[in-house]
């Protein structure tokens, strides 16, 4: 059933509307478990979309399996999808830096308290975001080490590849997650593929992750599958690689492999001079969990991140 969760009018007789579709089981319990899948957030970031679309899919063909409520949320920032804009077109606004919102606040603001309301009491939130376009991630579930207690555990039925503990910071204060997970409603962040696009491969492990976590919680009594055990690290662990050099970042090794101190993970060359100006080196042995995706870099260009491992 496709509901309104907030909407405001807009000039020229337009309406700003986010919608969820929310899929119940057909017993008539009134206590049953509730998870949201939520993405759009950010407009550049679509491989949640067909995340949503999947869920959706397999639900549909198996609805006597689903024992509870599924609300899916494809457009948390539908003039940013609309727009192919990270923030809110003209408002120059990151949604997920105005949470827990206002009812009484500018129309952003105003959504982002409905949906904080719409999502509080669920029993499991997944906010799904994907890289930007410069970097491509791994399947991987970010978390504030002020709630790693409660939701590694979690985490660990996603089906994901890495989950990144990291150090609180003012600026999480003002997401999605950080708002619900201080009010008693777990979410889970995902972060995975690269922005404007979509990773088939990458969407259907998540998936499955969600099935398997939608069976822990009594929401899904239908098959699923076995999840990957994942890597668990802190923000101790991470190296940073950033270029050193401004031109053209060549890489030289796949995404999501070990790699050995020193080893050569790709080059920055000069296209006018053909000028090798870096050989870019791993600092640490482990693995290369984030990869430049877009060639073209500034010095301190971002370029890879490595999970120190022996």
């Amino acid at each position: 059933m496709i509901e309104k969760v907030a909407s405001s009018m807009l000039p020229v007789d337009e309406e700003f509307r986010i919608q969820k579709n929310s899929i119940h089981s057909q017993a008539s319990d009134a206590n049953q478990k509730r998870i949201c899948i939520v993405t759009g957030t950010h407009g550049d970031e679509l491989e949640g979309q067909y995340v949503c679309y999947e869920v959706q899919r397999r639900l549909q063909e198996n609805l006597q399996h689903l024992k509870g409520i599924v609300d899916i949320y494809p457009a948390l920032n539908p003039l940013g999808v609309d727009t192919i804009t990270r923030g809110v077109p003209k408002f120059d606004l990151d949604m997920n830096r105005i949470f827990p919102g206002n009812t009484e606040g500018t129309m952003v603001e105003y959504a982002a308290a409905k949906i904080i309301e719409d999502m509080s009491g669920a029993d499991m939130v997944i906010d799904i975001h994907a890289s930007n376009i410069f970097l491509k991630e791994i399947p991987q579930v970010r978390i504030n080490e002020m709630c790693q207690e409660t939701l590694v555990p979690y985490a660990k039925r996603l089906n994901i590849d890495y989950i990144w503990i990291h150090s609180a910071a003012t600026v999480l204060e003002s997401t999605l997650a950080h708002s619900l997970n201080m009010t008693g409603t777990p979410c889970l962040v995902v972060e995975m593929g690269v922005g404007m696009r979509i990773t088939r491969e990458y969407g259907n492990q998540l998936t499955d992750g969600i099935f398997t976590l939608m069976k822990d919680l009594g929401i899904w009594d239908g098959p699923v599958t076995e999840p990957k055990e994942p890597i668990v690290s802190t923000d101790g662990n991470v190296s940073y690689l950033n270029a050193a050099y401004s031109g053209i970042f060549v890489s030289c090794v796949e995404h999501w492999i070990n790699v050995k101190k020193g080893e050569k993970i790709g080059e920055i060359v000069d296209p006018l001079t053909g000028a090798l100006l870096e050989e870019v080196l791993s600092p640490v042995t482990g693995v290369l969990f984030t990869l430049r995706e877009y060639p073209v870099v500034y010095e301190g260009s971002l370029v890879g991140r490595i999970l120190e491992r022996d």
